[in-house]
């Protein structure tokens, strides 16, 4: 079961049909952590550009509406073994790591 904050994240991402990833000329961002790779996500711009500082200053804020992450990014996160990183941050660096299935059904 996911945490009260991560929930309400969801429910952000959902109420604004909007997941925002960092992007830059190489493409999405991704994390490294001790266990898993994976996809940072935000639930608002604001947090997503918060992260886009130091060695990721070159880095822009996108959305993707929740279709288009359901029928695209799930499925080819699937398939390269990738988590999904919610709203990672200072204070929680890989934030909340889930598998790319838990969250679109939390979707």
């Amino acid at each position: 079961m996911l945490d009260n904050d991560t929930q309400a994240a969801i429910s952000q991402m959902r109420d604004s049909d909007a997941i925002w990833i960092l992007k830059d000329a190489d493409g999405c961002v991704m994390l490294t952590s001790e266990d898993e790779d994976g996809v940072p996500i935000w639930s608002s711009k604001s947090l997503a550009k918060s992260w886009a500082n130091e060695e990721w200053s070159d880095c822009e804020a996108v959305s993707i509406d929740i279709d288009t992450w359901i029928r695209k990014w799930t499925a080819g996160l699937i398939q390269d073994h990738l988590m999904v990183m919610i709203n990672p941050s200072q204070f929680e660096e890989e934030g909340v790591v889930i598998t790319p299935e838990e969250f679109a059904e939390s979707l």
